[in-house]
């Protein structure tokens, strides 16, 4: 059986097409993904803008069509922070509709949340012990507690790249004042919005997905083009990411684009994304975290694989 799994990010589209193996397993056929930036001028507008949709619609009607000429069996896709967030998400969702004739979710920050959670998980399995996720996304960042039996608490913070950068841009080299000004921000966010059953929470690992992780551990790697397999499960510490960002910063935007393993579409973002990772360490204490290059996608497979063959975990309280 072949499945695809489309994820409409606030910042990025990723496609994921299986061919399913066994009860839990999959080969993968085709993994794409595109920045669309679907939220920007989201945080300021209220509303999603005429060119970010059309941008992600074309995106979204192409991975479809994709996936029926790969003859995919089910296609799933699922909306997240931007769709659910804007006023007129659900006229986006009707338009993506019409044009591919297939249906889409928009699921809530905690069903986003344990769809990547169990991607991670799918990706990660030698990880023992309570462990913290947590997702950096274009419109939000999500924060998982587990332990390897169930889901303890997630949170969905509105606290994403695309609106950071849009009100700390830094196109230019970084001033280090304004960055500090940034991390500051951050860091109050997290102190004030993370539950304190999960900053509070004794960890045996803290696990990093999405772009912004996955980029900075390719970049740690010196890849020269993008490796999934490398960067999966690599430990990224807090000296890899300072070092980063001084590298990083030294650069004005469209020389960050031309490196290696770096979108172009994620250049100016990655310095927020930083911002939020550095925070993320120290709102744990921690100086080193696992980076999954697997996520909600793969998470969607995942549940799929589930639903045919055992009843679905619980959710979490």
């Amino acid at each position: 059986m072949r499945l695809c799994a489309i994820d409409v990010g606030s910042n990025t589209v990723r496609l994921l097409v299986v061919d399913v193996i066994g009860p839990e397993t999959w080969r993968i056929v085709d993994a794409r993904q595109t920045v669309t930036r679907l939220g920007e001028g989201l945080a300021a507008a209220g509303a999603l803008g005429d060119a970010p949709m059309a941008r992600t619609l074309a995106v979204v009607s192409d991975y479809v069509a994709h996936a029926e000429r790969l003859a995919a069996a089910r296609v799933r896709m699922v909306a997240t922070s931007a769709v659910r967030e804007a006023t007129n998400g659900r006229a986006f969702v009707a338009a993506v509709e019409r044009a591919t004739g297939r249906r889409v979710e928009v699921v809530s920050g905690e069903e986003e949340a344990r769809l990547v959670l169990r991607g991670v998980r799918s990706g990660l399995q030698g990880l023992a012990g309570t462990l913290v996720t947590f997702d950096i996304g274009g419109g939000s960042t999500e924060y998982i507690l587990a332990d390897p039996a169930r889901i303890l608490a997630t949170v969905s913070l509105r606290l994403g790249v695309v609106p950071l950068a849009e009100r700390f841009p830094f196109t230019d080299r970084v001033a280090w004042d304004r960055y500090a000004a940034l991390l500051a921000e951050v860091r109050g966010r997290l102190e004030r919005e993370l539950p304190p059953a999960i900053r509070g929470a004794r960890l045996a690992h803290l696990v990093g997905t999405a772009g912004t992780v996955t980029t900075l551990a390719a970049l740690d790697l010196d890849l020269v083009e993008y490796d999934p397999q490398r960067v999966q499960g690599h430990r990224l510490s807090r000296a890899a990411v300072e070092r980063l960002l001084g590298r990083l910063g030294c650069l004005p935007v469209a020389a960050r684009a031309a490196l290696p393993c770096l979108e172009p579409g994620r250049a100016d973002l990655i310095i927020p994304g930083i911002a939020i990772v550095t925070a993320t360490l120290d709102a744990f204490g921690l100086d080193t975290l696992v980076v999954s290059d697997w996520g909600l996608r793969e998470g969607m497979v995942a549940e799929a694989l589930e639903a045919r063959h055992e009843p679905r975990p619980d959710a979490a309280p």
